[in-house]
């Protein structure tokens, strides 16, 4: 049994270079990467790796989770889907850490076609490096919680 954070990283044909320059760099952050592929390029749908890796996350088979695709939004569509998943798209290192330390989002949504690779290890350090806040915030994930429930 490992200590380590554990991250699933997952995506579609569009951004298997991106997910595995992610997985890459959060190893070197002491993060244990869980990549579930895909590892060709043949074309692929987005749904099915979104849900895959919500639903690692949702099992407790990983704590946080990494997904891409073209744009972010269709793979971060069917991540929500999955029952106690809150995933969002984020391109700027702000709305990474808020997502965590606002909304204690498990999982992190990026578009291969629109962030660049620098960026995206910057957007991806956020979101690791960020904690939930609790306090008021916890009040709203809780909201979120009933809407679903």
């Amino acid at each position: 049994m490992t200590d380590k954070i554990r991250v699933v990283l997952s995506s579609d044909h569009a951004a298997i270079d991106l997910r595995q320059a992610i997985a890459a760099h959060i190893q070197t952050m002491g993060f244990e990467a869980i990549d579930i592929g895909p590892t060709t390029t043949e074309s692929t749908h987005y749904p099915k790796h979104g849900e895959a890796a919500a639903r690692m996350i949702a099992k407790g088979e990983a704590d946080l989770g990494i997904i891409i695709c073209g744009t972010g939004q269709g793979i971060m569509m069917a991540a929500n889907k999955v029952h106690g998943i809150r995933c969002g798209v984020c391109h700027d290192t702000f709305s990474a850490a808020m997502i965590r330390a606002h909304n204690d989002a498990q999982m992190l949504a990026m578009g291969a076609r629109v962030i660049g690779e620098g960026l995206a290890l910057e957007v991806v350090d956020a979101f690791l490096k960020t904690a939930f806040e609790g306090g008021r915030h916890a009040t709203r994930v809780d909201m979120i919680k009933a809407i679903e429930a």
